[in-house]
């Protein structure tokens, strides 16, 4: 399979022992509503460009539908108002994040890039969580002159699945 010469090949499941030991970590950046923010590359499968999003009736307003991936029907998230950023222009790609079993495409501004982070990089996470409320960032980190939020994936796939929860059941009452 060929991929577009604009999209990068995002495989990664396997940290080399040297960058275990260096303590360096390998990130996919993303924009989302003019904001970077960075995941943790083996929690990313793959990204493609958005043809079409099918609604789906009773979601929480945070998934914005569903989208047919060779098959493979993925529930796609704007998380634009959740981190804060701005919902000026439509996302033209998504990325599907996973953790464990559970997947999720996250809508995004921009193709991704591919960047270590070494540890002089990372930043002092405390204040991250704001008034009590579930952090979907995990910690800072310096990507060049800019800081950027490292998205805690298991701890989005949990609130997007409980919020899904709670719609069903406030609709079977």
């Amino acid at each position: 399979m060929e991929l577009p010469c604009d999209l990068p090949q995002l495989t990664s499941d396997v940290e080399t022992e040297q960058v275990k030991a260096s303590g360096v970590l390998r990130v996919c950046l993303i924009m989302m509503g003019g904001e970077l923010f960075a995941i943790d590359l083996r929690q990313v499968r793959e990204v493609f460009e958005l043809e079409s999003v099918t609604p789906v009736p009773g979601m929480p307003a945070s998934l914005v539908g569903v989208a047919n991936l060779r098959g493979t029907i993925v529930p796609l998230a704007d998380l634009r108002q959740s981190l804060g950023a701005a919902l000026s222009m439509t996302p033209r790609y998504a990325i599907v994040v996973r953790h464990e079993a559970h997947q999720i495409g996250l809508l995004i501004d921009e193709v991704p890039e591919i960047r270590a982070i070494y540890p002089d990089d990372m930043l002092d996470s405390s204040g991250l969580r704001v008034n009590g409320g579930r952090s979907f960032l995990s910690r800072l980190v310096r990507v060049e002159d800019r800081v950027s939020g490292m998205l805690e994936i298991p701890s989005l796939l949990a609130s997007v699945e409980e919020s899904a929860t709670d719609v069903n059941i406030s609709e079977s009452r």
